[in-house]
């Protein structure tokens, strides 16, 4: 099959930021073997994007992407994972999406699938609920590892501690024990978030609980569910792949974030 059979004459475009949500988009490219060029975004020192990035879409945040129909003189920009996934599979990965009704149930309500609902549940519950717990999560670390004078630190240690104790912990430990009975009832034998097949929301999924490893953490012992899962989709060859272009387009080698703080001395 050739690229234009397999883009159907479209030409997509990634912007791409390092340690950002937008590796996912690069698997997903990767699943559904389409073509794509890959441009590379750097953080800087205070670990914001580039402003260049705003040139492409006003948030000038990661991930965007742009797909040029055949035709068209302009592509479109699309941004938010979930909003590019949703797109992206409606072109070209219908197998992405559950389906919704049984037949001869059509447009009747509550005849859907649970496969279909648990897809459109998880595309907007790993946005939503669980990456806010997580960046809160990510926030009281950083105020607990500040480069701040000796006599300021037991002052940011008690403050991030306070809200890690109070609220993060106990809502990650609930996030966690959900996801792990959501993995272990999944329907036709499960594997996956929403069955047995792989959807958009393992996508959706795939970078806060690839940073959830580090922080709850995830474990063969603690969460054995959800950490094979993560360690299954990063054995996948298309995530390995995709890996591999970001890899050679960065001059850097890609670290699953999952792996990040064990790279560090």
């Amino acid at each position: 099959m050739s690229t234009t059979d397999v883009n159907q004459g479209s030409k997509i475009t990634l912007y791409w930021l390092d340690k950002s949500r937008g590796q996912r988009i690069v698997w997903l490219l990767e699943e559904l073997k389409l073509e794509y060029e890959l441009k590379v975004f750097k953080r800087g020192k205070d670990w914001l994007a580039p402003a260049e990035l705003k040139e492409i879409h006003g948030l000038g945040k990661s991930p965007i992407i742009g797909v040029q129909g055949p035709g068209a003189e302009k592509p479109l920009i699309l941004a938010e994972s979930g909003n590019m996934i949703e797109f992206l599979a409606e072109h070209f990965g219908r197998w992405m999406v559950p389906q919704r009704y049984p037949e001869g149930k059509e447009g009747v309500v509550g005849a859907e699938s649970e496969e279909w609902l648990r897809y459109r549940y998880m595309m907007h519950y790993a946005e939503g609920s669980l990456m806010t717990v997580l960046l809160i999560a990510m926030v009281t670390t950083n105020v607990r590892n500040a480069p701040v004078p000796f006599f300021i630190k037991p002052i940011t240690r008690m403050i991030s501690n306070k809200i890690d104790d109070s609220f993060v912990n106990p809502e990650l430990k609930t996030h966690m024990a959900f996801l792990e009975n959501y993995l272990d009832t999944a329907p036709n034998g499960g594997g996956f978030f929403c069955g047995s097949t792989l959807t958009g929301a393992d996508f959706m999924m795939i970078f806060a609980l690839e940073g959830a490893v580090q922080r709850v953490p995830l474990s063969d012992t603690s969460y054995p569910k959800l950490y094979q899962w993560v360690r299954r989709m990063q054995a996948r060859d298309a995530y390995k792949k995709a890996g591999d272009k970001v890899s050679e387009a960065s001059g850097e080698p890609y670290i699953p974030f999952s792996d990040l703080e064990k790279q560090s001395p």
